[in-house]
């Protein structure tokens, strides 16, 4: 099978969800790593575009088999994915960003997997850089220290082998030939049962973007399903191709998230927690658009050319 519109929900084994925003050169690309990786399996392909304004149509001419919404507003990223998972049926369903790349034999790994261990409700594969190098997507739940020691952040970078940098991401737990479980997987391609959604409902559309995936991996192991980190099959990542359209929103809006899981998941912390947390999250938003603001000055007038779909 190859995706073919004829193909009826009923009979595919998957349904891919797409969010897209402003990164159509990249999503042409994501799709057809797909199709070059399906390798037989049934599949439906759910496009979910954000108000993008860089020609999403150019999808539809290139993928009629593609299920494409264009939204009339940004709905953020858990309300889309939730109106593409409403449409589907299938037994799995997989969240992937569009600035990712599949490989091959991903699909017929996965879901073997998934078949013969009924008891993991959401799954997450190595996830590369364009360098080849490792992205920390498998991690455990957030606490204070991740706004200091958290994948991305200063601190990480500076002191990339600190215990409580190893302690948040999790991808070093495995040599690589075998799954772990692990706290919470990355949604930019994070593959779920469907009995899981309906175990634990959807994502939390509260959050627009950012750290909805963490609430949800949490959601299931509360409900008793594993998440698991599993290496053995890998996807590309080009991270921030759609958030470089909107610095100071992404920015913003990551460290909003962050504030609302923190809150969402700690219900009972004392009085003076939550403000701290929220001066906290401030100063590092302030550092953050700071720094993003000089690399992305740096690398517009300093560097090389991006190789990567405008």
């Amino acid at each position: 099978m190859d995706g073919d519109k004829e193909t009826e929900d009923n009979q595919a084994m998957l349904d891919i969800i797409i969010v897209n925003y402003n990164s159509t050169g990249y999503l042409q690309q994501c799709i057809t790593s797909i199709y070059k990786a399906v390798n037989g399996h049934s599949i439906n392909i759910f496009v979910q575009d954000n108000a993008s304004i860089d020609n999403v149509d150019r999808i539809t001419d290139e993928f009629p088999q593609v299920r494409l919404c264009k939204n009339e507003e940004n709905l953020g990223f858990a309300k889309a994915v939730n109106r593409a998972i409403r449409e589907g049926t299938s037994p799995y369903v997989m969240l992937l960003n569009p600035d990712t790349c599949i490989r091959e034999d991903f699909f017929q790994t996965v879901l073997d997997y998934m078949e013969e261990n009924p008891e993991t409700g959401a799954l997450g594969p190595r996830i590369l850089n364009h360098d080849g190098t490792i992205q920390g997507s498998a991690r455990s739940f957030p606490t204070p220290f991740t706004a200091f020691f958290g994948r991305n952040s200063i601190m990480t970078r500076l002191f990339p082998g600190s215990r409580f940098s190893r302690k948040n991401i999790l991808t070093d737990r495995t040599d690589g030939s075998k799954p772990v479980a692990t706290d919470w997987v990355s949604g930019a391609c994070m593959l779920v049962r469907r009995e899981t959604i309906e175990d634990v409902g959807a994502l939390d559309e509260r959050f627009f973007m950012y750290w909805e995936d963490a609430d949800w991996c949490r959601r299931m192991i509360i409900n008793g399903w594993r998440v698991v980190y599993f290496p053995m099959a890998s996807v590309v990542h080009y991270i921030g191709a759609s958030s470089n359209h909107a610095l100071f929103r992404s920015t913003l809006e990551f460290h909003r998230s962050a504030y609302f899981l923190y809150c969402q998941h700690n219900k009972s912390m004392c009085w003076v927690a939550r403000p701290f947390a929220a001066f906290c999250l401030s100063v590092r938003f302030l550092l953050c658009i700071c720094v993003r603001s000089q690399h992305l000055i740096t690398r517009r007038y300093c560097g090389p050319r991006s190789p990567y779909p405008a």
